[in-house]
Formats: structure tokens, sequence, C-alpha cells
């Protein structure tokens, strides 16, 4: 039924379709008849790859969960952490999943739903987190903290934050905090929020030399 070229078997154009209606809708709100349709294949092409919609469900999870595994392993990659680089999960989604991409949204019903799936992505964020926080330790860019457990467990939170309220902090900002734009801003601001705390003055606002105020 598929017209247009697609390197992808129909397996994953239905998985990829399902995973986008998901992100949409909620998994519960969505019919095998609304995926086969989106695919463009017969519903029981769906059934005959996946047995049911819990079936293709699953498979959308292992496909979310094998995609976040990548992206943390590069967290761990020694040449992310070079002083002029935030190497954050955020910043790999950037780099790694295409503009308008379903996966993170997805992420957030994920993370919400309460599900095993959703544990076991936290736990794997987690350990993400740990293992780059004790990366950068290593590398002397970052001090371990005199608690690592929750020092990485603060890392991870910021960059979930990112990604579970995106739509509300794009709306505050007037910009998409996952475009290039969005997370270069958010980069800077908690880079020097990390290197020199609360109170930090931004580079080039330092304000004017002692006694220049007076003289003015």
């Amino acid at each position: 039924m598929r017209s247009a070229p697609d390197d992808r078997t129909a397996r994953a154009v239905i998985r990829d379709e399902a995973l986008r209606l998901f992100a949409e809708h909620g998994p519960d709100a969505v019919t095998v008849r609304q995926i086969a349709a989106a695919a463009e294949v017969s519903p029981g092409l769906v059934i005959h790859h996946f047995g049911s919609k819990d079936g293709l469900r699953e498979a959308v999870d292992a496909h979310v969960l094998a995609m976040f595994g990548t992206m943390l392993g590069e967290l761990t990659t020694p040449d992310l952490y070079d002083p002029g680089a935030a190497g954050s999960l955020a910043e790999a989604v950037v780099r790694y999943l295409p503009a308008g991409s379903p996966v993170p949204g997805y992420l957030r019903r994920l993370l919400l739903s309460g599900g095993d799936s959703g544990r076991e992505l936290f736990r794997r964020l987690y350990q993400g987190s740990r293992a780059a926080l004790d990366a950068m330790s290593e590398a002397g860019l970052a001090a371990p903290g005199a608690d690592p457990a929750v020092r990485a467990a603060i890392l991870m939170s910021n960059d979930l934050a990112v990604l579970l309220l995106r739509e509300q902090l794009a709306e505050v900002l007037g910009e998409d905090p996952l475009s290039t734009a969005g997370m270069a801003r958010w980069g800077r601001e908690m880079l020097t929020i990390y290197a020199a705390g609360l109170m930090a003055v931004p580079p080039g606002n330092e304000g004017p030399p002692d006694g220049e105020g007076e003289r003015r």
C-alpha cells in the first residue's frame, strides 16, 4: 500500500508512526487502525508484525530505550568534556535527534506513566549521569562533590527539566530550548551557574574598572 520510496522496513515504518502518534496523543488514545493508516499499511500487517497494540507499544519502548542508550554512551566519551562543551543529555538529544522528533514527547509520557519501561529508562538516565560525572571528575573538569550520587541526580534532573518542560519553557523563553539556538542559550547560562554559582557575572558584563563609575 505504500507508494513513496522508503528505506525503512514496513515494521520500522509502523513502529515509527506508532511512536509519533503515542507521543502526540498517548498510547491509550491511539488505535491499531490509526497506526495502520499513518503507516499506509493494513491493520492486519500491524498485528502480523507485533501481535497486538501492546506488543507494538513494547517495541516502541524498546526502540526509545535503545536510542537513549546510544545517547548516554556519548556522554561518557572523554572528547565531549572539553571546557567549551556542555556534555548534557539535552545537548545529546539535539545532536542525535532530528528537529521535530517525537522522541522527547514520548520520553515525557514514558517517564510519567509509572510503567516498567519508564522506570528502566529513569534508571539508565541516572546511571548515565553518574558515569558522566565520574568521567568529568577524572578529566579534571568537575568535582564529584561530597555526595556524588546526589550531584549526579541534580545534573540529571536539570537535563530532564528541559525535556519534560520543553513546551512550557519555549512559551516563556520565546524559543524552543531543544533547538540549536535555544540549547546554546540554556547551555551558556548553566555553565556559568555550574562554574561560579548564582552570583556569577556574565562575561562582558563585569562593569567599569574600580573608580571609573565615580568619575562619570
